[in-house]
């Protein structure tokens, strides 16, 4: 089960959910009014008005020893006034020269820190979180479904400043009132809980007691009373922006697109965020810019699955947990299957232009997103909403060989997700549903295999009891795609699904057809609290079932059966601070009932007393069939894996800190599969306000059972596999300079180096035997041939008859990619970017890999810069 950080922003604490005991007494804070009085922020809490406002210091520890009293005092108080909150903490410090400050980006805490959330919808299942560090950075998110899930890219605009003394040290926020959302009665009351971390003992204590052996977090927050003719503060933010933009790259002659070396743009656009009602929000933008998001990491994919990217732009991010609709359960890649999947929206062009030899092409490398807009919030009635629509632009490859044409490679799209929850029973009881649409405007005629219509839903319910300790899940959801009679074709022999399968009689492919439709869903029931959880979870995906225009899913037809049972110990004995104890058991099978995946894992992770931490485990995976391995052919009966991995890290309140995890990993069958993954991080912060990250991984792999290609002929296919010797090696650097909370350059860079050679190449000839040794045979002789000027392998039956060719498959890859952006928030909510982005690659066909060759190789390359100017103004209240 994934562990949650819901106070403590990167502070790792070994719990599955945050919780609060509920035999606690719920405490009461009444707020004070600032009246006439002038509040300065400045940190320092001696204006009269914080002299007589209410402090509360009755803090109970939470971390390490819950329930104890803490080591250090903490006061706070709240008042309020027409427009804003203000916050004020005192943090006394018997040690003052210990106290740690550290200056970080934006929503990463680090050093001694405090924070307030509000559950200003009194939902007891949404809150709205503010911290601050001694240093003054400021770290805000949104924690929904009762702390299952936060959201940190809201960034709300509020003032804070920070001070010390030999005292301690003192906080001052002033948040507006505008920045949350809450019902417009004449009196509130609203969930409330306050907190502090006491960096160098990593205690952290909070006003209202909580336990970790319950599970809900903010239906377990104290009370905020004395709201009275609060006033709707609708937000109303608009936010322009320009963006100049230059690029620099290597000329080449005769490549019309690429004569002069250069490129120079100027654009603009608009960002805006509009309060509809006190709890509805619409935020818009119109011809957004993501220049200064750092790009995806290098790596190279030889599996059946797509690979999955994290999402980046800020748009799509900020609010993102309203919109999400997961098909499966638990992290790893299974949490990465979602109805949505906003990197469809402004994804890669679709088509790619076949081009002749003397031709060039100049393709927009992302699509254009031309607008977007998403209305979020929660209806006085309780009915959570979340609205997204947008639209992306047809996007042309421009084509010449002396005269120039254009070709279509991206249709005109409109995308379409529509989400709503409902909860009952003081939120013990969610009901909720999904929609999500994808309509596009086939205008040529090459772009038929893409389905012109997508449609996809679903509905979920999940039901707690016994103070939330015990929980039920039930989701189901279903898909249609349309489009023309290949589009429908393509999807049903695609890899996800496999229709045209020659051993799955339960299929069948359809040429005729203009539609396909699915559906699948899942079944939970857990107790996760107290120290002893455990889970019972089944998942289905119906072959027909395809999600991909707007979601995420990796493979179609499969049902899956978990048991997962974990044991916790939250109070610190012998060396350890708190020890976690996994055991996970999984079967899958497909809808023709085969068995297809049996497997399971144990693993502990623990942090001990000196605050370095440790995770070990083992995992096992018996064998099974692939449907998706031979890429549209029979099912591949693949071997059982065994694998171990370790990990450590040191403790982060060092300047000099460390991480390292190593991984091996071996086939049942002897010399079948071979995998080494090291990877090892290095952090060293010099000042408060430098930091330097440096984490190098290498993965060595060795594979007998390496897809490479199929060959049809005679009415016959063949499935070529080989073993694969990869090597992959990769550094990323980051540099992070704050020189002030509101100004800060900031550095990444990534050198990427990957190569695969192929040997023992060998033909499938019985997918599915028993044995090992009788699933291929090996290509020798003369029936394998090696042609080395076209680079291809020539392939002949006994009789010395050619009968295919395939390309030779060996690959040496190098990329760097690198990017640095100097920020500064001139005004609140208005930003100035300077960002600088280069990208080296090379590729060539062999499998070799010299490390200080191919670095050498890669940095001789001709670098393509990109330097841009962003500045944005904010319009609003």
């Amino acid at each position: 089960m994934k562990t949650r950080t819901y106070l403590m922003v990167g502070v790792c604490l070994a719990i599955t959910c945050q919780v609060v005991a509920q035999g606690q007494t719920k405490k009461e804070y009444f707020i004070g009014e600032r009246g006439k009085n002038e509040i300065s922020i400045d940190g320092k809490l001696d204006e009269p008005v914080w002299q007589n406002a209410t402090w509360q210091d009755d803090f109970t520890q939470y971390e390490p020893s819950e329930g104890k009293k803490p080591s250090q005092k903490t006061e706070f108080a709240i008042l309020l006034d027409e427009n804003h909150l203000y916050i004020g903490f005192k943090c006394w410090d018997s040690s003052p020269d210990s106290i740690v400050q550290r200056l970080t980006r934006r929503d990463e805490m680090d050093g001694d820190f405090v924070a307030v959330q509000f559950d200003s919808y009194f939902d007891k299942r949404t809150a709205f979180s503010f911290m601050a560090n001694a240093a003054g950075i400021k770290n805000d998110f949104i924690i929904s479904n009762d702390g299952e899930n936060e959201d940190n890219t809201w960034d709300p605009i509020w003032m804070v400043k920070t001070s010390r003394d030999n005292k301690g040290w003192y906080s001052e926020m002033k948040i507006p009132l505008t920045q949350l959302r809450f019902k417009g009665d004449s009196e509130q009351t609203w969930g409330l809980q306050i907190g502090r971390m006491l960096f160098r003992k990593q205690e952290v204590s909070l006003w209202q007691a909580s336990s970790k052996k319950t599970s809900g977090w903010v239906s377990q927050y104290g009370e905020l009373r004395g709201l009275k003719n609060l006033k709707s503060r609708k937000v109303a933010d608009f936010i322009p922006y320009v963006v100049a933009r230059t690029d620099r790259f290597e000329k080449e002659e005769g490549n019309p697109f690429k004569q002069s070396g250069k490129k120079n743009q100027l654009d603009g656009g608009l960002d805006g965020k509009i309060g509809l009602t006190n709890n509805l929000t619409l935020d818009f933008t119109i011809n957004p810019d993501f220049g200064q998001v750092e790009a995806d990491p290098s790596q190279v994919n030889l599996t059946s699955f797509e690979t999955f990217f994290q999402e980046k732009r800020p748009f799509f991010i900020e609010g993102k947990n309203i919109l999400s609709f997961p098909l499966m359960f638990g992290d790893g890649d299974l949490a990465s299957e979602n109805l949505f999947y906003s990197r469809r929206i402004g994804r890669r062009p679709h088509n790619s232009p076949d081009l002749a030899d003397d031709e060039y092409m100049k393709a927009p490398e992302f699509t254009s997103i031309l607008g977007a807009a998403k209305v979020t919030g929660k209806t006085k009635s309780g009915w959570s909403l979340g609205l997204l629509e947008s639209l992306t632009s047809e996007e042309y490859a421009r084509i010449s060989n002396g005269s120039e044409r254009r070709e279509m490679i991206e249709p005109f799209t409109n995308y379409t997700i529509g989400r709503v929850q409902k909860d009952f029973n003081k939120g013990n009881t969610l009901l909720g549903g999904i929609f999500t649409s994808v309509n596009r405007n086939l205008a040529e005629e090459q772009l038929n295999y893409l389905h012109k219509s997508a449609y996809s839903g679903g509905i979920d319910f999940i039901h707690k009891w016994h103070n939330k300790d015990w929980e039920f899940d039930f989701s189901t959801y279903f898909s249609r795609v349309e489009g023309s009679t290949e589009a429908i074709k393509n999807t049903q022999e695609s890899w996800i699904h496999g229709f045209q399968r020659p051993d799955a009689s339960y299929l069948k492919l359809d040429s005729s057809r203009t539609s396909l439709s699915g559906q699948g869903g899942k079944i939970v029931f857990g107790k996760y609290g107290g120290k002893l959880k455990f889970m019972a979870a089944t998942a289905w995906k119906s072959p027909g079932l395809e999600l991909n225009d707007v979601g995420y899913m990796r493979q179609a037809d499969n049902i899956l059966e978990v048991i997962w049972v974990g044991y916790r110990i939250f109070e610190p004995f012998s060396i350890f601070r708190n020890l976690n104890l996994n055991f996970n058991q999984w079967t899958e099978w497909n809808f023709g009932g085969e068995l297809t995946g049996p497997g399971g894992y144990i693993n502990a992770y623990t942090q001990l007393k000196n605050y370095w931490n440790f995770h070990w485990g083992v995992n096992i995976n018996g064998e099974g069939l692939s449907s998706a391995e031979l890429r549209g052919g029979p099912a591949l009966k693949v071997t059982g894996t065994k694998n171990m991995w370790f990990a450590f890290g040191s403790n982060d309140q060092k300047r000099l800190t460390g991480e390292a995890q190593f991984m091996v990993l071996g086939g049942n069958e002897n010399n079948s599969k071979k995998m080494f993954d090291c990877g090892i991080s290095f952090g060293y912060r010099p000042s408060k306000n430098l930091k330097i990250t440096l984490s190098p991984n290498f993965n060595k792999n060795n594979d007998e059972m390496q897809y490479v290609t199929q060959q049809d002929y005679s009415n016959k296919t063949d499935y070529i596999f080989a073993r694969i010797h990869q090597r992959t090696l990769s550094a990323s650097l980051r540099i992070n300079y704050i020189i002030t909370p509101n100004l800060s350059i900031q550095y990444w860079g990534q050198p990427f180096l990957a190569s695969g050679k192929y040997t023992e190449f060998k033909r499938i000839t019985n997918s599915r035997a028993n044995k090992y040794t009788d699933r291929f045979a090996l290509l020798g002789g003369n029936e394998l041939v090696y042609n080395a000027a076209g680079e291809i392998y020539q392939v002949s039956d006994l009789t010395g008859n050619q009968l295919y060719t395939f390309d030779q498959p060996d690959f040496n890859f190098k990329e760097f990619l690198s990017n640095m952006v100097i920020r500064w928030e001139y005004l609140p909510g208005s930003t100035i970017y300077l960002v600088w982005s280069q990208n080296r690659n090379q590729s060539v066909a062999n499998g070799s890999f010299h490390f200080r060759d191919d670095l050498n190789d890669l940095f001789n390359e001709k670098p393509y810069n990109v330097f841009l100017v962003k500045m944005s103004f904010r319009l609003g209240r």
